[in-house]
């Protein structure tokens, strides 16, 4: 059986001051094809000074199953809204007084969720542009068509479903994802958690310096967390874990066959990242070249993969970290000096862990507390003696290294408390009073220590230490070690 075409509305065109409308609805056998949605809880206001118009529509929707009532001018809708709660406005722009799209205006500033529809009788570019600019979901055209007005009520309904539907999951999401936390009660700590919380309401690049270990990766997650971008993906790329060559290639992605071995199509991180937070860690790393491409992205939100000619659009928060003196190396001339300006527009400095020894303690007993649970140990404390041994290490591998040395300690722990022989053996054999040695033979000596351990296994060592493998060269080389 075919289909039955609904007949627009007879409109009967009359002049009355200028202009007017009668409209004749459909007989009710005509209408079987929007009659598909029944008993909707979904409540409609007609906004039109023409009786016919708002009566005729108000009529047309109660009978599809919605609540539906009539408001012959915008004063009198704006008192129906001061009343009770309206999903969709169906609205007049020319009206007496107060226009349609002042009323607009007005509806958007008391509930911005009401969806809105236009209703014309001059259709035009410019009219149809100034509704939806002023926040109109759509609009509709006298002759009124009842097939397109219906369609247009039902994505309108649907899209406040979704918008609803959108808002409880990310509110569910943000109670079963608990946020990352920035542990310490330092006066140090404090002002960053207050710098967090300012600079994560803009979207300005940021620099966060500090010493392996101190937690930049961490801030980068605190700042994107509490940002507007929290709902798009933070991307973050190790830039002193990968060779130039293959970095190029991770950030920007490459079309199939544009060099030996790209068999497909890969997307890079700065597509990923798109509506989100990029995080380039140890940004020092990377070359010339490759600032100078970074650099134009970062200023035209634009592209190529590598072997492409397809310009992508781009939109994120760039987030850079080091533990570099990049002051130096732009004089030096191994870090170029636009680039450096363009991501450090807001720098965060993190302390080392030596100078804010208060929070060594609470440090400590987190991560107890954390590991002991993944673990499924019942180590509880940490003994008098332990704590002593902890306070006074310098921690030249910062928080980072104070983790795996708790880790470790619950793995071996024998009892429901920490002891000195459960900690690492290499922290008790370097372990001075603060002062007795500068940090660099604190550090130099907890190196060449674990490397003896491993054998000189690079990759394995930095594991150890929680660094890449590049900054474990550097360091070997700055110390002049050897086997």
């Amino acid at each position: 059986m075919g289909r039955h075409r609904i007949r627009p509305f007879e409109v009967n065109i009359r002049r009355r001051d200028g202009h007017g409308w009668a409209i004749q609805m459909p007989a009710p056998q005509d209408r079987t094809e929007v009659r598909g949605l029944k008993n909707h809880t979904a409540a409609i206001l007609v906004v039109d000074d023409e009786a016919a118009v708002r009566e005729s529509l108000c009529s047309w929707f109660q009978k599809d199953g919605y609540t539906a009532d009539t408001a012959a001018d915008a004063v009198e809708a704006l008192k129906k809204l001061s009343k009770r709660a309206w999903d969709i406005i169906l609205l007049d722009i020319k009206m007496p007084n107060i226009s349609g799209m002042e009323l607009l205006r007005r509806i958007r500033q008391i509930d911005p969720d009401i969806v809105s529809i236009m209703i014309t009788a001059y259709a035009s570019v410019d009219t149809a542009v100034e509704a939806l600019k002023g926040g109109a979901f759509d609009y509709v055209v006298k002759p009124i068509d009842p097939d397109d007005l219906s369609r247009i009520v039902r994505k309108a309904i649907e899209q406040r479903k979704l918008k609803k539907e959108n808002l409880s999951l990310r509110t569910k999401i943000e109670d079963m994802v608990p946020e990352e936390e920035l542990i310490g009660d330092s006066p140090q700590i404090k002002k960053i958690q207050e710098i967090i919380e300012t600079v994560s309401q803009t979207d300005v690049s940021v620099l966060i310096r500090g010493d392996s270990g101190t937690g930049k990766e961490l801030i980068a997650r605190l700042i994107h967390a509490k940002s507007t971008r929290r709902y798009s993906p933070l991307v973050a790329v190790n830039c002193g874990a990968l060779p130039e060559s293959l970095l190029e290639s991770e950030l920007f992605g490459h079309e199939k066959g544009s060099f030996t071995g790209a068999q497909y199509k890969h997307r890079g991180k700065l597509e990923i990242s798109n509506g989100g937070t990029l995080f380039l860690d140890e940004v020092g790393t990377i070359d010339a070249k490759t600032q100078v491409d970074l650099l134009r992205v970062l200023d035209s939100k634009q592209f190529t993969r590598l072997g492409g000619n397809q310009v992508i659009s781009v939109d994120f928060r760039v987030i850079c970290a080091t533990n570099q003196d990049l002051e130096q190396l732009v004089k030096e001339g191994k870090f170029r000096e636009d680039f450096y300006y363009r991501i450090n527009v807001f720098p965060i400095n993190l302390p080392p862990l030596r100078d804010r020894s208060g929070d060594i303690r609470l440090f400590a007993q987190h991560f107890l507390e954390r590991y002991a649970i993944q673990i499924r140990k019942k180590v509880l404390r940490l003994s008098p003696e332990a704590l002593s041994l902890i306070m006074k290490h310098d921690w030249p591998g910062n928080v980072r290294e104070l983790k795996n040395a708790i880790e470790r300690a619950v793995v071996v722990a024998g009892g429901p408390e920490i002891r000195p022989e459960d900690l690492p053996f290499d922290m008790n054999k370097i372990s001075k009073p603060r002062g007795e040695s500068s940090i660099a033979e604190v550090e130099r000596a907890h190196i060449l220590d674990m490397l003896g351990r491993t054998g000189w296994n690079i990759t394995r060592t930095a594991q150890i230490l929680g660094i890449d493998r590049v900054t474990l060269y550097n360091k070997i080389k700055k110390y002049g070690l050897s086997k």
